[in-house]
């Protein structure tokens, strides 16, 4: 079955970093589009970024775009979420995924980022 397990999340001062990682099992991890979502406190889930299967086309929102980087091994099956100059509003349930809203979800890592 389809496994998602992130790592990484944590507590973080304003302007700090954190690498979230997702490692992935039970799917053709080298043919998926991964992606990073966010959930904060009483707003929606979002998505924060995008990388196709190789690697080599990357997608971000705005709210993020400059400070986090998407990159992924697909040797090791795993995605990562690099992410700088946090601020606070940053903080959020991080979720990796896979086939977009419908498709496959990790448990989530928490992110906070307060002084």
């Amino acid at each position: 079955q389809v496994q998602l397990v992130e790592s990484g999340g944590g507590l973080v001062q304003p302007g700090g970093s954190l690498r979230l990682s997702c490692a992935a099992s039970g799917f053709t991890f080298n043919r998926s589009i991964m992606n990073w979502y966010r959930q904060a406190p009483g707003k929606e889930r979002e998505l924060v970024a995008a990388i196709s299967s190789g690697g080599g086309s990357t997608n971000y929102a705005d709210s993020v775009n400059g400070r986090f980087t998407i990159a992924r091994d697909n040797a090791k099956k795993t995605v990562y979420l690099q992410m700088n100059s946090l601020k606070p509003e940053d903080t959020a349930v991080y979720y990796c995924n896979t086939r977009g809203s419908h498709g496959y979800w990790g448990q989530g890592t928490q992110v906070t980022v307060s002084s």
